[in-house]
């Protein structure tokens, strides 16, 4: 019943409490929910009345928790399922971050993907939800070099910086990972719900909440250590001095993962948090996808098969926004099915492709066709 007493667990005590993981150390996950629900007693051990108040209602919650799940199609996976991504148990070995720390006891997943195997060659991307054009470009190009090199990207499915490496590893049609701090039946933000999605058509949605909890501020700190820990690596795009996404790479830092920084603009506050990252040696100045693989790949990596930089922009673009400008024309606008008919992609690769494009001034709307406005072959 190691399942179901997890379950148990996961509804009554806030996922990163401290005190769940120390007495995990010590007592069975079955000992420590009897001891909760007045059944049993932990020599000892005090047991936190928060919990005990929780644990009287735990019948209804976990009725409601059943019933919201069978809804959104997910599923509870917990240690030694084969979608339980091993790199968590790190977690139970690090000193806590605001009182949070430890592995979940369970994992709630909505979404086709294998979460296990795409854990296991994967980057974290991360960083400011208002972030600069600049960022959201490299975002999305760095995000698309990793998913094209084999590496899945993982990030938290919010606006700016997340949402964009998402979209950099939909362009590369790659199996991507977004990681809740609510319930992962809900699409936070709800703005999101299309790209949520999208994330779980093919690959995976996850959260240690409950079905129906709301995203509250403390959740967001503690989502990030799961986004840390079932990576090999984390990298930070824009974050000011005091942004959640450098507690991502602090706790990358703690798990002794592999901690990367994009740097911005001298003058940008948006990436002060990041430059002062890098000055204080807590991440690796990294400028492109395969400066991020040759990171994360240690020591005696091959490089010998590396292509040599780009030269143009066009060089630099992905193959589906490359493929889309082929398709496109300088005097003649061109319908969304036209082009995706003319070379052969879907009309959603299309659309992505366009909002990248769209963004580099490299194509302009007419109505609702397009056409090319600028050269992108040239250095």
């Amino acid at each position: 019943m190691t399942r179901q007493d997890r379950l148990g667990l996961s509804l009554v005590v806030e996922p990163g409490d401290v005190r769940l993981r120390n007495l995990l150390l010590t007592f069975e996950p079955a000992e420590i929910l009897a001891a909760i629900l007045g059944r049993h007693r932990l020599v000892d051990t005090r047991i936190p009345e928060a919990w005990i108040e929780r644990g009287r209602d735990l019948d209804r919650t976990a009725e409601v928790a059943a019933a919201r799940a069978k809804a959104a199609g997910l599923r509870w996976v917990t240690p030694g399922d084969k979608e339980w991504p091993t790199a968590l148990s790190d977690l139970d070995h690090v000193e806590p971050v605001q009182g949070v720390t430890g592995a979940p006891v369970g994992l709630w997943l909505r979404g086709v993907g294998h979460l296990g195997e795409m854990c296991e060659q994967s980057v974290a991307i991360v960083g400011a939800r208002e972030c600069t054009t600049y960022g959201a470009e490299c975002a999305s190009d760095l995000a698309a070099d990793c998913a094209d090199a084999g590496w899945t990207v993982i990030s938290g499915a919010a606006y700016g910086i997340d949402g964009c490496a998402h979209r950099g590893a939909f362009l590369m049609n790659a199996l991507t990972a977004g990681v809740l701090a609510c319930g992962a039946d809900l699409d936070y933000p709800k703005s999101h719900a299309a790209l949520i999605a999208r994330i779980a058509e093919g690959g995976v949605v996850v959260s240690e909440q409950a079905p129906g909890e709301k995203p509250l501020k403390n959740r967001f700190l503690s989502r990030n250590r799961l986004i840390a820990a079932m990576t090999q690596g984390t990298v930070v795009i824009e974050a000011r001095e005091r942004s959640g996404s450098l507690n991502t790479l602090n706790w990358a830092d703690q798990l002794g993962r592999t901690t990367m920084a994009l740097p911005g603009p001298v003058t940008s506050g948006q990436s002060a948090g990041v430059h002062a990252a890098i000055r204080a040696g807590k991440a690796v100045v990294v400028t492109t996808g395969r400066e991020i693989v040759a990171e994360m790949s240690g020591l005696g990596a091959s490089t010998e098969e590396q292509p040599s930089l780009p030269l143009t922009e066009f060089d630099r673009l992905p193959p589906a926004a490359r493929s889309t400008l082929d398709g496109l024309e300088w005097s003649t606008p061109r319908a969304v099915a036209e082009i995706a008919a003319s070379v052969r992609l879907s009309t959603r690769e299309v659309r992505a492709a366009l909002d990248l494009l769209e963004r580099r001034d490299l194509v302009i709307r007419a109505g609702a066709e397009w056409m090319l406005a600028r050269r992108a072959d040239v250095g």
